[in-house]
């Protein structure tokens, strides 16, 4: 193991929060955390699962690519 903190133990996740901070965080701005909540539940759960493409999936969203497997 190396020492923490190095981005390549686990790189899926690092990719993860860095699209989750680009696409999302850093462009929206949240007066509750109830509203804070409900907006990483639509952008995890709905846009990146359902309906943003990801490239390593051939242009499919994660869920049409499970669905063609």
């Amino acid at each position: 193991m190396s020492k923490a903190g190095c981005p390549y133990d686990n790189a899926v996740m690092e990719r993860f929060y860095n699209t989750f901070k680009n696409e999302y965080l850093n462009i929206h701005r949240f007066k509750t955390n109830e509203a804070l909540d409900q907006g990483v539940y639509d952008f995890v759960y709905i846009k990146y699962n359902y309906i943003r493409p990801h490239r390593y999936n051939g242009g499919l969203t994660p869920y049409a690519a499970r669905c063609a497997a």
